[in-house]
């Protein structure tokens, strides 16, 4: 994401929810499973609420129907889950929209609700390590998603259309799920719109087709996803196909045509910041690329939606892109276990813009990192311990998380700082990571006992004296 300042600078929804394959089932000749309802909530530290407990999904089947004239939306969601407990219910987030029906099999589930919590009552309980499939028809006109920083997501209507973005919680407000990072799946999206306009989301363009007077066009994500990084962006774009070079990734660029002329030059760039961010951090992880530009009012940030990042015009700018390029590796590959771990997304993002100034701007790293030493603002909290939600997103987890790379790039040298950068991303590709998931790791990697830097940089209350 980038929120802050910048230095001077579907499957079918005629498949039915099944409980299937589990020996262990309820049924005949075998023994009766007695489950417990999931929590209502992952345990996040700072968000409480977001995510559930008790099973974990590995597949959305997200079939969507939008009308941009009257905002409501019709959605039908495939969720394939695995219990991670003997579970009797489970409990899915969903913001504003109506829950229509809850099928498992051929029977219609009892569903309750209060607020953004829908719990699914399963008939008979399903054991650890069974396989729960869900459909949940839901519809209606979604929300936009006020955050605690004030800043809005979710569903954001557009002029001709909409824009989903989900940081940190936005994604329930467009589809049911466990909507936490640490529950990353892969998707199906259809989107059906009238005919002109353009359905966008993440991954490959499985297929397009028309019917009557409307538009379906149906993404692929085959590699797994964070919730909150999954897109959907509806509107008239021109759209631009190409591919990586070398490696021959499909490459599709969605430009609001109001905004084409002012972003068609930094356009030319992305095949050279692709491949240095390769060269930096490894191989890209993801089976397609693109960005989605739009006009500014219509979302307030720029974000690292998976394959496919979203940007305001007037933050469609060198250091941005660099920044949200290499987010495809930190927080969408490797993704953070809870929100309090940010400082993994962007304090990585951050270090990426200085090692692009330092490679083609000739603005060495270092005087980047006394930049932002001197500066305040990014003393507020330690990296590594957001006070609370509302913090995630302030200077401290991006400028002071690059500070904490800098100075493991100092104590363990440049020609092993360039090892851990790929092999961390290597080694923690398509998971999540905590913080001491990392500086353990580089610990191990470096010989090197980096104490110091992590209670002066990651977790210390204070200001050096001196960089």
């Amino acid at each position: 994401m980038y929120r802050r300042r910048l230095f001077p600078v579907a499957m079918s929804a005629a498949a039915m929810l099944l409980l299937t394959g589990c020996p262990s089932l309820n049924g005949a000749g075998h023994p009766e499973v007695h489950g417990k309802p999931g929590a209502a909530g992952a345990g996040d530290p700072l968000f409480a609420k977001l995510g559930n407990g008790g099973y974990d999904v590995s597949h959305y089947g997200l079939t969507l129907d939008y009308d941009p004239e009257t905002g409501r939306l019709a959605g039908t969601a495939e969720i394939i889950a695995k219990a991670t407990q003997d579970l009797s219910a489970f409990n899915l987030d969903l913001h504003g929209l109506t829950v229509d029906s809850v099928t498992l099999g051929a029977r219609k589930a009892a569903v309750d609700r209060a607020g953004d919590e829908v719990t699914v009552h399963l008939d008979k309980a399903v054991p650890k390590g069974g396989r729960v499939r869900a459909v949940v028809r839901y519809s209606g006109t979604p929300r936009t998603v006020v955050d605690v920083d004030n800043a809005e997501e979710g569903w954001l209507r557009t002029a001709d259309g909409a824009l989903a973005v989900g940081q940190p919680a936005g994604s329930m407000a467009w589809f049911p799920g466990n909507h936490h990072p640490s529950d990353k799946a892969t998707y199906d999206i259809k989107i059906t719109v009238p005919k002109g306009l353009q359905g966008i989301s993440n991954g490959v363009l499985h297929d397009q087709y028309s019917t009557g007077d409307k538009t379906t066009f149906f993404w692929k994500s085959e590699h797994v996803m964070p919730s909150y990084a999954a897109t959907v962006a509806i509107g008239r774009y021109d759209l631009t196909p190409s591919a990586l070079p070398r490696t021959g990734q499909p490459v599709i660029t969605a430009v609001d045509p109001a905004v084409a002329e002012e972003t068609e030059e930094l356009l030319t760039q992305v095949p050279t910041m692709m491949s240095w961010s390769a060269k930096k951090f490894g191989r890209y992880p993801f089976g397609a690329f693109g960005v989605i530009v739009v006009p500014d009012g219509e979302v307030g940030y720029a974000l690292e939606t998976q394959t496919r990042p979203v940007f305001p015009v007037g933050e469609f700018k060198e250091e941005v892109l660099v920044h949200e390029i290499a987010h495809q590796w930190y927080g969408n590959s490797v993704t953070p276990k809870t929100w309090k771990d940010m400082w993994l997304n962007e304090g990585f993002a951050t270090y990426a813009q200085w090692l692009w100034d330092e490679d083609y701007n000739d603005v060495p790293a270092q005087e980047s990192f006394e930049e932002a030493f001197a500066d305040d603002a990014n003393w507020g909290f330690p990296a590594a311990d957001p006070p609370s939600a509302a913090d995630i997103s302030e200077d401290p987890v991006y400028w002071r998380g690059a500070m904490v790379l800098h100075k493991v790039r100092e104590a363990v040298g440049d020609p092993m700082f360039f090892r851990i950068l790929p092999l961390w991303a290597q080694t923690r590709m398509y998971g999540n990571a905590s913080t001491a998931d990392f500086t353990s790791y580089v610990e191990k990697m470096s010989g090197k006992d980096l104490d110091a830097v992590w209670d002066t940089w990651l977790y210390g209350e204070e200001k050096p004296d001196a960089p």
